[in-house]
């Protein structure tokens, strides 16, 4: 009976009047393994989050249309996954990510970011190491207008932009970050805007989330175990049942 309860709460969180398109991307992949910890790496760890988040939309929500940028272990260009969003005329976009630091030894805790102006160092140091994938693209000076992603200078860009879509995206920011501490137990690290390139080229509300730090050895093994991954989808699952049920009232 709980079960059942539990289920149709599900159903009625996700219900509304018309299609909603959710885009899940799963970021780095293929030749580019993101962050590498001691026993794994960050591609493998975003990509088995961002299938569980669209198993469990697609099995509460069945008025949500789940839409991946990647569902392999496949590389796929920054502009592409901005694209694959804007192409599906989505209405939200969350692409997941695991954070690292230079240390030896990382802190712990979860982040989640909106695309805007990095106040603070580290949040740029954040945004530096997500966009420098973009080397990897042929001819990235070029496609990306002259965008340096290790130039602080380059960011200045952020601070002029106005998107149009802040308040919606800081609001499921905070949705998931909460959910982040309450569901799946982890320290909690706030929520905060810096330079993602990822986000710029998006046309709806999103947020990019760090699940925590690879190089910390105890919050590597929770990224790497199937209990860790499960809460963790579970917890953004549970931000964006909450940001959706909020677009009603």
């Amino acid at each position: 009976m709980k079960r059942t309860l539990t289920l149709l709460l599900a159903l009625v969180l996700c219900l509304g009047t018309q299609a909603f398109t959710l885009v899940i991307d799963a970021g780095h992949g293929g030749k580019d393994p993101g962050a590498i910890g001691r026993k794994g790496k960050e591609k493998n760890i975003n990509l088995a989050v961002a299938l569980e988040l669209g198993r469990l939309v697609e099995k509460n929500c069945p008025d949500v249309k789940v839409v991946y940028t990647r569902k392999t272990d496949v590389f796929v260009e920054l502009n592409e996954r901005a694209h694959i969003a804007n192409k599906a005329k989505a209405d939200l976009f969350i692409s997941i990510h695991v954070n690292s630091t230079a240390a030896k030894v990382g802190p712990q805790g979860t982040e989640t970011y909106t695309l805007g102006m990095h106040r603070a160092a580290e949040n740029l140091e954040v945004a530096k190491r997500e966009n420098s994938v973009i080397t990897l693209e042929s001819n990235y000076e070029e496609r990306y207008e002259g965008f340096d992603p290790k130039s602080s200078e380059s960011y200045i860009i952020f601070e002029l932009m106005q998107d149009q879509n802040m308040e919606k995206s800081v609001r499921l920011a905070k949705n998931i970050q909460s959910q982040l501490k309450a569901t799946a137990k982890r320290v909690d690290k706030g929520v905060y805007q810096a330079g993602f390139l990822v986000l710029r080229a998006t046309s709806m509300p999103s947020a990019l989330v760090e699940l925590g730090y690879i190089n910390n050895p105890t919050e590597e093994q929770y990224l790497l175990s199937a209990a860790g991954q499960a809460a963790l989808a579970k917890s953004i699952y549970n931000g964006f049942t909450q940001y959706k049920k909020s677009l009603t009232k």
